[in-house]
């Protein structure tokens, strides 16, 4: 079934049998195992409440560093990488994959929670209403999407920049270097898949538990495991579909219908409802959610005495987008190869956040409000089965049970592409990162998905699924923060190599006469011709540079692939880094006025370690290219010396 070229067995195996460990204790001990898994868990936020908060805060600060700094202008990729997904594919995708079924189990539910039971004001009262709604946005705004962010650009970064696994174990390569490749990077992997599988487990659940409220409402399907199960089933054949149709196709497309449908659902209820209010109280709740974030960040109600409170929200949540983090951080790095760390961190921070908000609004607020004015079973609902809450919001909506169908299918297509895209992130992290494994292996992973929430769902074990789940959050937590120092040292010295780049090819490029340099750019070089320079002029000036450093002891190596049609040299330098120029040929447009003469023109650009360089060598003569050559090398020694100072 599996591919042996890539798979890690090693990884595959521990995770299988702890797996199967794991299932065998939750199915016949789940109560006993559930309440020492509580205890456990209410111990670790209990005395260490604190570290959660103040992580959170440190790493939420860094991405925001991250943003504006002159890092920023760091690609997630090499430097001539573009972006795989077009903004819109972008956005849709990382929001399906990060909270989507979750906003629509606690869109209505989390707000009038708060509004009946706020950590600090009178029940039902304007200041709970909104106190309600700016805890909101906090659980669900910028620092959840914070912690995402920074494990995506630590994967991303080394990735595609160094070249290293897309695993979680490339997050660990700053601080155990080549070390990851043995059994403590499996470990690391076998860890993330757990951590993966059981977060999206649990999460699903839910989602199936919504999904059967909803039938129960609308068509009287009565609300049991059977039911659950053969809902299951039934989705996990669209799972399947997907996964076997890549990621280019099944999450992307689906992803762009889940936002489709979510922004339709939120136009619906705020046309359908008090407009005017809503768009009144998103500007307050804004501004609530922004002037109280820092109080809100750093607050653990240690003079009100509301360590329960805390525990059994704020971080409830810091510790499941913590656990959540290897799966879902994976994931964006994956679909954010291309962009810079600017514009990463803009996209992950802002766009989805800003969505949140909205559609907690929207759905929140008028919640509260068919409260506030006697919708009292609604608050029942909400406080004794939030699955259901949804539902009996919608009743007092024209159109209620179109409306109640289009959550439902939201529910189930949020479940296909979460599921498709936890068994893609389970599929690479035991491939080691590699993502083009035949499409079986996606669907054998998605099928374990839906069979592990079908038989957690039929014995009642999801709940100690979930803290175990949480549970994981703080040895990940303390290993993220020493992830992020060797990240934040590594792009300094990315940054230093990035500033001794800066290049005027004018120069370099004056050693031939510029009546035949302009003649070749006029003349638009065509196949032949480019690759006549790259025999004929780049490999004889390799071998003459070669000869001279072999002269001085250092060992030299030349690779020429003319498939891809790509020239290289390379300088190997010990224990520091090798310096490397390549010279590669790429197809262009042709000028108008050159059509008549040539087809297809030419262009011969230079790449370095880090990417390509964007600028054009065709028709340098051999002692001009031999000095730009010379030129990079000096400028690599003076990286070297940089670092090393």
């Amino acid at each position: 079934m599996f591919s042996l070229k890539k798979m890690n067995h090693t990884v595959f195996g521990i995770t299988f049998s702890i797996l199967i460990l794991v299932l065998t204790v939750a199915i016949f001990s789940s109560s006993t195992i559930t309440i020492t898994l509580k205890s456990i868990q209410s111990w670790i936020t209990s005395y260490f409440g604190w570290f959660y908060v103040l992580s959170a805060t440190i790493i939420f600060f860094t991405i925001v560093y991250l943003g504006v700094s002159r890092f920023g202008d760091i690609k997630l990729g090499p430097d001539h990488s573009k972006p795989d997904f077009s903004n819109t594919a972008w956005f849709a995708m990382l929001f399906s994959a990060g909270m989507g079924i979750g906003l629509l189990f606690f869109g209505v539910g989390e707000p009038l929670m708060h509004y009946l039971s706020p950590p600090s004001a009178t029940p039902k009262s304007a200041l709970a209403a909104r106190q309600a709604m700016h805890l909101t946005f906090f659980h669900w705004g910028f620092t959840a999407w914070g912690i995402y962010a920074i494990v995506a650009i630590l994967l991303a970064f080394f990735s595609f920049r160094y070249k290293l696994p897309l695993t979680l174990r490339s997050a660990f390569y700053p601080i155990l270097g080549d070390r990851i490749y043995g059994f403590f990077g499996d470990i690391v992997d076998v860890f993330a898949v757990l951590a993966t599988l059981f977060g999206v487990t649990t999460s699903l659940g839910y989602g199936i538990l919504q999904i059967n409220s909803g039938l129960n409402y609308l068509f009287g399907l009565p609300v049991n495991a059977l039911v659950q199960g053969l809902l299951i089933a039934f989705i996990m054949v669209f799972v399947i579909l997907s996964a076997m149709s890549g990621l280019n196709r099944g999450i992307k497309y689906i992803s762009a219908a889940n936002i489709f449908l979510a922004i339709l659902l939120m136009i619906l209820i705020l046309l359908f409802g008090n407009t005017s209010m809503l768009f009144k109280v998103f500007v307050q709740n804004v501004g609530s959610y922004l002037s109280s974030f820092v109080h809100d960040t750093f607050n653990l109600y240690a003079y009100q005495q509301k360590d329960k409170w805390l525990g059994g929200w704020t971080l409830l949540y810091w510790t499941w987008w913590l656990s959540w983090s290897p799966f879902v951080g994976l994931f964006i790095a994956r679909i954010s190869r291309g962009r810079t760390i600017r514009e990463f961190v803009l996209g992950v921070l802002l766009v989805p956040t800003i969505f949140t908000c909205i559609w907690m609004t929207v759905f929140g607020n008028s919640a509260i409000d068919m409260v506030h004015n006697g919708f009292t079973r609604l608050a029942e609902v909400a406080t004794s089965d939030v699955s259901l809450a949804l539902f009996v919001f919608l009743e007092k909506f024209p159109f209620s049970s179109v409306l109640s169908l289009l959550a439902v299918l939201m529910v189930f297509l949020f479940f296909v592409t979460s599921a498709d895209s936890a068994s893609y992130v389970i599929d690479m992290l035991c491939s080691n990162g590699y993502d083009k494994t035949p499409a079986r292996q996606k669907v054998f992973w998605g099928i374990t998905i839906g069979f592990v929430t079908a038989a957690l769902l039929y014995t009642g074990g999801l709940a100690a699924l979930q803290a175990m789940t949480m549970i994981s959050a703080f040895p990940l937590t303390v290993a993220l923060l020493g992830c992020m120092y060797g990240l934040l040292k590594s792009l300094r010295i990315d940054h230093a190599k990035k500033e001794s780049q800066s290049y005027s090819p004018v120069q370099a490029s004056s050693a031939k006469g510029w009546e035949e340099r302009l003649n070749t750019i006029i003349d638009c070089p065509d196949a032949r011709d480019a690759k006549d320079f790259l025999t004929q002029t780049v490999l004889i000036v390799f071998e003459k540079i070669a000869q001279q450093f072999k002269q001085r002891g250092l060992d030299t190596k030349i690779t020429y692939d003319q498939k891809k049609k790509y020239a290289q040299f390379s300088v190997e330098l010990g224990e520091e880094m090798d310096f490397i120029y390549g010279v590669r040929l790429f197809e262009t447009d042709v000028p108008d006025y050159a059509r008549r003469m040539v087809d297809i023109a030419f262009r011969a650009e230079v790449f370095l370690r880090e990417g390509g360089q964007d600028y054009d060598v065709i028709g340098w003569s051999q002692d001009a290219l031999i000095n730009d050559v010379v030129e990079q090398y000096g400028r690599h020694m003076h990286f070297l010396y940089k670092i090393r100072s």
